[in-house]
């Protein structure tokens, strides 16, 4: 005999039984609280260079904070940009020409 309740299912083996629990159709996953900030625990970041998510097992990734320093002094003012790139990018030795194409569109970098 199996027995079912909104959601449940409850199907008995001798005398163990077992439940699957489903989710509503209708219902949505919610991955921001009521403030509006993130709660999960996971946010893939997205490749600088050519816009692909960086995925959790990609060790090969980068990322770098680059500082921004003031025009006349040359010193650090405390603020940075930070580029993201993948692995993909990084074996095919394109690394350098994103970092420098990308910090020359910020102008970080002398055009």
């Amino acid at each position: 005999m199996i027995l079912s309740f909104p959601g449940q299912s409850f199907f008995p083996v001798g005398h163990l039984s077992y439940t699957i629990c489903r989710r509503p159709p209708h219902s949505s996953v919610n991955m921001q609280n009521d403030a509006g900030e993130f709660v999960d625990l996971y946010v893939p970041r997205k490749c600088s260079a050519s816009n692909r998510i960086i995925g959790a097992k990609d060790h090969a990734s980068i990322q770098l904070n680059i500082a921004e320093v003031d025009k006349v002094t040359g010193r650090f003012n405390g603020q940075f940009k930070t580029y993201a790139i993948c692995g993909a990018i990084r074996r095919m030795g394109e690394s350098d020409d994103a970092i420098l194409r990308l910090s020359k569109n910020d102008s970080i970098v002398a055009k």
